[in-house]
């Protein structure tokens, strides 16, 4: 990618990422052993089932149906420790974007939930987790074949893990949303996450591991199993199929002197050169050089040379998500074959995930290379632009497409028909994501063919749903929650 002029817009006193950082950062624990998926296991499937069968002796399945808050819990002290790893202008639009419901306060701490969950019982079986398997992280996206498929979207937390962690953090956020849209379906809800995550994980046990590796949703098929009168599924797909690079250039930009440039909507979205900062123009066009040279090392060749015929416009900063907001995050305007052929990535900031202090730290050299390894492990296919670069003084970050083909059901306005297919949905998503990493056989063989392991979890969500409804109404309470109104 070749640099482009920017613009000069009036100075804006609008703080960013300075000569001095003002936020903390959210590290690796030190001194631990690095958390790794488990050793390829060459039994046949059926004592790798009988192996997992043998587990419920250690962990009973109707274990995870236990929830009790702990001594010392006090998730607005974790909240508080949080907003340190953030950008300090941003804390607020935190605050007031989790502040919305009692579901986007889920979203928005996600750390609290793997503390908690490290308290409880696990099985002994891993694979690579999401780590913030909720509703809302499920989604559509286009493949580089320009197929639409229906898969987890969200991965800045991955990292291997007990697998009933992303099964209870599914199944919790069922419950949340339901109580979230005034409907009594939660328990119900939960449960047919967590079936239908049982079910194809059973299905995909004796599967052979490339037919598992590629198996994925297409939106057909997912339109097919989420239908509905309303015809919220279908709509999502169209909405999707419209949300190409072009779409996201007419939604960021803004014409001037006859050339499109990023808007200026402080403090959600502006382009870099429009703000003043605590660094020159020329440490700034150095810093974004690095990002970029950094980001197409981690490309392999063929992907850099397509990435080498797009001429970088302009850098901007573009707050996104609940749980995401305060952390860095770029986008950046590109043009291929003239200016009707743009392309938009984002850059995005990564941390430490929340389950290292409970399962050891990541075995990669850096937080962006740990998210897009993580993102390929569990996706059927992933973005043809994904990628990772890090630079000292700014941090680490990961690269992917913004908005290209993507899209996504509101979760919070489904009625409980939708709700209970798309949890179905979601929860055979889940299984085939872990199954990629994850022994499909132990893990069938641990949840078996009753509904025990269902109902436990169930269980469980329904009790973190009151957690969360406790703690929603601390934080509305709190001077964090009072200054969002």
């Amino acid at each position: 990618m070749e640099d482009g002029s920017s613009v000069e817009l009036e100075e804006a006193k609008v703080p960013l990422v300075s000569a001095e950082r003002t936020q903390q950062v959210r590290r690796t624990p030190r001194g631990r052993r690095p958390s790794l998926l488990s050793k390829a296991d060459f039994r046949s499937v059926d004592e790798r089932m009988a192996a997992g069968r043998a587990l419920r002796k250690r962990c009973p399945r109707s274990e995870h149906a236990h929830w009790k808050p702990f001594r010392g819990r006090d998730p607005l002290e974790q909240l508080r420790r949080s907003d340190a790893t953030r950008l300090p202008w941003l804390v607020p639009v935190r605050h007031e974007r989790m502040a919305e419901s009692n579901f986007a306060f889920l979203r928005g701490t996600p750390f609290v939930m793997a503390s908690d969950l490290s308290r409880t019982r696990v099985s002994g079986l891993r694979s690579q987790l999401c780590g913030d398997a909720h509703l809302a992280n499920f989604g559509l996206f286009g493949t580089p074949e320009r197929r639409l498929i229906f898969d987890l979207n969200d991965f800045d937390e991955t990292l291997p893990g007990p697998f009933e962690w992303d099964v209870k953090r599914l199944a919790a956020s069922c419950v949340v949303v339901s109580r979230r849209n005034g409907l009594g379906c939660g328990r119900k809800a939960a449960r047919h996450a967590v079936r239908a995550y049982r079910r194809m994980m059973r299905e995909l046990a004796p599967q052979g591991l490339l037919e598992v590796w590629s198996r994925g949703v297409d939106a057909k098929q997912f339109v097919r199993d989420c239908s509905s009168p309303d015809g919220l599924a279908k709509q999502a797909v169209e909405k999707a199929l419209r949300h190409t690079s072009a779409h996201a250039v007419e939604k960021l930009t803004e014409e001037r002197d006859g050339q499109r440039h990023l808007a200026y909507q402080p403090p959600l979205l502006f382009p870099l050169a429009a703000v003043k900062m605590g660094i020159s123009a020329a440490e700034l066009r150095r810093r974004m050089k690095r990002l970029a040279v950094g980001y197409l090392s981690s490309l392999d060749g063929a992907m850099r040379d397509l990435c080498l015929r797009y001429r970088q416009r302009e850098w901007g900063f573009k707050v996104v998500g609940v749980g995401s907001v305060g952390l860095q995050a770029y986008v950046v305007f590109c043009e291929g074959n003239g200016a009707d052929d743009p392309l938009v990535l984002q850059v995005k900031e990564a941390q430490a995930s929340v389950l290292e202090p409970y399962v050891g730290p990541s075995g990669f050299r850096g937080h962006g290379e740990r998210v897009v390894v993580g993102q390929k492990r569990m996706q059927a296919v992933s973005d043809l632009f994904l990628g990772w670069t890090e630079v000292e003084g700014m941090g680490a970050f990961y690269v992917r497409q913004l908005r290209d083909m993507k899209g996504s059901l509101d979760v919070e306005k489904m009625e409980s028909d939708v709700l209970l297919e798309y949890s179905e949905s979601c929860g055979a998503t889940l299984a085939r994501a872990h199954a990629r990493t994850g022994d499909a056989a132990a893990i069938a063989g641990y949840l078996g063919s009753s509904t025990c392991f269902d109902e436990a979890v169930a269980d469980f969500a329904c009790a973190y749903a009151d957690q969360m409804d406790e703690d929603y109404g601390r934080f509305i309470d709190s001077p964090e929650g009072r200054t969002s109104h």
